[in-house]
């Protein structure tokens, strides 16, 4: 069993439940770790033995660009994606995060965080 991580994945993005977020937007930080066998892919060095960190980066900018009203809904069809393309994912966890929130505070940000594991 391995971890991959991929760290402060920084995009703009339209969510919210307020009119005001899906005209001007605002910035997100989305961090994923998925868990996988990854012995096979330490002794071939071959990117086809492995989690592509590149395609979880893609997934997540693809359903990042889809409005939302909650940062749930949001994760969850990135886990979803995740699941559904990697067939040798065991394990992920979704962060979203949105930076500055409007909530009317001093607030660096606001997180969903959500975790799966396979069904076996």
């Amino acid at each position: 069993m391995g971890r991959i991580k991929v760290s402060n994945i920084k995009l703009y993005a339209y969510h919210g439940c307020l009119d005001e977020e899906a005209k001007i937007g605002s910035w997100y930080r989305v961090d994923v770790e998925v868990k996988a066998d990854l012995k096979k892919s330490s002794k071939s060095d071959e990117l086809s033995d492995t989690v592509d960190y590149v395609l979880l980066n893609y997934i997540v900018k693809q359903e990042m660009a889809i409005r939302s009203k909650l940062l749930e809904e949001v994760a969850q069809r990135i886990m979803t994606r995740f699941f559904d393309e990697i067939s040798m994912l065991e394990k992920a966890e979704v962060s979203v995060a949105k930076l500055n929130p409007p909530i009317g505070g001093n607030v660096a940000e606001v997180a969903v965080i959500l975790s799966k594991k396979r069904k076996k």
